[in-house]
């Protein structure tokens, strides 16, 4: 035993020794990757906490907010039109218990006259248009602005033709393929390799376990963005599980793990924006910018505009 701690013990020191010193230094094994634009301000289901969400208005005040991404989810209709919206069900958004994928576009219903703000229980949007919209408009409208597409479920229809649209509008580098699982991921990659991806949840659980076992300055990294929630708002406004205890659990783990500026600086200088998201207040502003983040996600685009004129300097140097 005494001649293998003889052996191991020195080698563990070294590894760890290494581990570091290119944990800080990854342009020594990688090749830095410029980014094709910075993302600060996301606009989480196109402003939904101003106007309802994932209508043109509320993209229109996004703009007019100066965001540097839309974020959406899309759906197939039975005419085969990408729209943007977040659930395949109409229930929540407009009343109508049927799925996106069982009627024709034009005969969609309007969004309810108000919406609750997911992640701002008990405020309500409200909007003049309650229109649904097309990928394609909101292609047409933004042409350079970028964009990322949430895919929920294992449509290959849907990933097809958002992956044509792309192609056709010239948006590749501009436009993220995002979805939370593996799976799906690995056919948004087959249908459009040359949009960028986000992490899953797996390749993000993969990212911080390799972090803290030393590996990760020596594995590639394809992703180029890591869309996570920021720990602060469980169990405040956002609720994985329904057990308070489990909630208030995954908060206290999570920020142990997460919140690391090490792991934040390593994934930058790997050409990896991390963006947190959904932050509706101005001190999960602060506590994400604090730790190094690229960005944010926000349902609330001119509260987050109004933190960044008064903080740039500060959220730069973070």
């Amino acid at each position: 035993m005494s001649l293998f701690l003889y052996y191991a013990l020195p080698a563990l020191g070294s590894y760890a020794m290494l581990s570091i010193f290119f944990l800080r230094r990854p342009h020594l094994l990688h090749t830095p990757r410029a980014p094709n634009f910075r993302i600060r301000l996301g606009a989480h289901r196109g402003g939904s906490g101003e106007l309802l969400e994932n209508t043109m208005e509320a993209m229109e005040n996004s703009m007019a907010q100066h965001s540097d991404l839309l974020e959406l989810d899309c759906q197939l209709t039975r005419d085969r039109v990408v729209v943007v919206s977040h659930d395949e069900n109409l229930c929540r958004q407009s009343g109508l218990n049927r799925d996106v994928s069982s009627l024709d576009f034009e005969d969609l219903p309007l969004y309810k006259e108000q919406l609750e703000v997911y992640f701002s229980p008990g405020h309500f949007a409200h909007g003049t248009d309650r229109r649904m919209v097309r990928l394609e408009d909101l292609f047409q409208r933004f042409p350079r602005t970028p964009m990322s597409v949430e895919i929920k479920g294992k449509n290959e229809e849907l990933i097809h033709e958002i992956a044509g649209l792309v192609r056709r509008f010239d948006r590749n580098e501009i436009t993220i393929w995002a979805s939370e699982k593996s799976s799906i991921m690995k056919k948004c990659k087959a249908a459009n390799p040359e949009m960028p991806r986000s992490f899953t949840i797996s390749r993000g659980f993969w990212v911080l376990l390799s972090y803290y076992l030393g590996l990760l300055p020596f594995i590639p990294i394809p992703e180029k963005f890591f869309f996570c929630f920021l720990p602060n708002i469980i169990n405040r406004t956002y609720f994985p599980f329904s057990c308070s205890c489990l909630n208030q659990l995954l908060a206290v783990v999570s920020k142990w793990m997460i919140m690391r500026k090490s792991l934040i600086r390593h994934l930058e200088e790997r050409g990896v924006q991390v963006v947190f998201w959904c932050l509706n207040d101005e001190s999960d502003f602060e506590a994400a910018f604090s730790v190094g983040a690229s960005g944010v996600m926000t349902d609330y685009p001119t509260a987050l505009r109004h933190y960044l004129d008064n903080h740039e300097p500060a959220a730069r140097t973070s």
